[in-house]
């Protein structure tokens, strides 16, 4: 009987996390459309969407704030799932794709294809894809010793991440001239985000959050070991590579858009972990909603905190997910 109650408490949290999540998520977008230097009213805001193109705010709305909500939203759901995706597979609570050097990778390849070639604007999100499945590549080979070892994820995350780091800082030395227009890029934040935009996330966020979420079984598989995952039908290495490949194309869209903005996929899937627990069917689902929330909030915080002054979102981040990274790391050396 007590077995059959807990399961229902915990289903129960599942499904009113999921329910918040959503309420969250709507109110937060609401909140990014309508708060700003020009205050748009609840009422503005209707009339927007029920009859666009007829009132005062119409371009406010339509042209500046909510593809920049969108894109925000977005951004923070890929992260999220990335990290979620990779703390997963690798069974380390400090896997995330800035950590681990995957966005670097994918911000090096996209940073390069803007200065080099800025006609090829759609192919960015391309550029940064393969530039994260190289990352991810050299990070996993370096790690590797009879299979991937957390501490020396971290510590090849780290060096890989700097590498490309000082590949971007190249960049900007050699196309100083180039250079203004991705300055805030660099800083991670939605600073003169458009429909563009959102036409260049949305495509890859589909494709990469539908197929992360068809392979919530298999990452729960995954956490049972190999040996029991291939006993269950589990391809373990075919796996594990087509989910790195899925975390590596959400990172590589949300940094397309976003530039460098870390710690999401840290921060969210550990939080979302002490609430709905370790199952992958409610874990995925809460962490894409609350990363989205997250990143939509700091963006607003960003834009209207120091007004008319607008702060990169990525510093926003970097003050909140940098005590958390230190926190839970000296955690693990604690329990190690």
């Amino acid at each position: 009987m007590e077995p059959r109650m807990e399961k229902d408490n915990r289903s129960t949290v599942r499904l009113g996390t999921l329910c918040l999540g959503l309420v969250l998520l709507i109110a937060s977008l609401a909140l990014a459309v309508a708060a700003g230097a020009v205050h748009i009213s609840i009422s503005d805001l209707y009339q927007a969407v029920t009859a666009p193109g007829k009132t005062e705010n119409y371009r406010i709305i339509y042209t500046l704030r909510m593809p920049r909500a969108i894109c925000a939203g977005l951004t923070g759901a890929n992260l999220a799932l990335s990290g979620c995706i990779l703390q997963g597979i690798l069974r380390n609570p400090l896997a995330d794709p800035g950590i681990i050097g995957i966005s670097a990778g994918a911000g090096l390849a996209a940073m390069a294809l803007m200065l080099i070639a800025p006609s090829l604007t759609a192919l960015v999100p391309f550029a940064a894809f393969v530039g994260a499945i190289f990352a991810a590549a050299v990070v996993f080979f370096l790690a590797w010793e009879r299979g991937v070892n957390p501490l020396r994820l971290v510590l090849a995350g780290v060096a890989v991440a700097a590498f490309f780091g000082g590949g971007m800082t190249a960049l900007s030395v050699f196309f100083s001239d180039k250079i203004q227009g991705t300055v805030s890029w660099m800083a991670g934040g939605f600073a003169g985000s458009s429909w563009q935009h959102v036409r260049m996330i949305l495509p890859y966020s589909v494709l990469g959050i539908v197929g992360t979420l068809c392979y919530y079984r298999k990452l729960n598989a995954l956490q049972l070991g190999d040996d029991v995952a291939k006993t269950l039908g589990v391809h373990t290495e075919r796996t594990r590579g087509l989910l790195v490949a899925l975390a590596a194309l959400l990172a590589a869209s949300a940094v397309s858009v976003a530039g460098l903005l870390g710690f999401v996929g840290l921060i969210i899937p550990h939080v979302m972990r002490l609430v709905v627990g370790s199952d992958f069917e409610a874990l995925l689902p809460c962490s894409a909603l609350f990363g989205a929330i997250l990143v939509v909030i700091a963006d607003v915080a960003a834009r209207t905190l120091f007004s008319p002054v607008e702060v990169p979102v990525g510093i926003f981040m970097s003050f909140i997910g940098a005590p958390f990274f230190l926190y839970l790391l000296k955690r693990r050396m604690r329990h190690s």
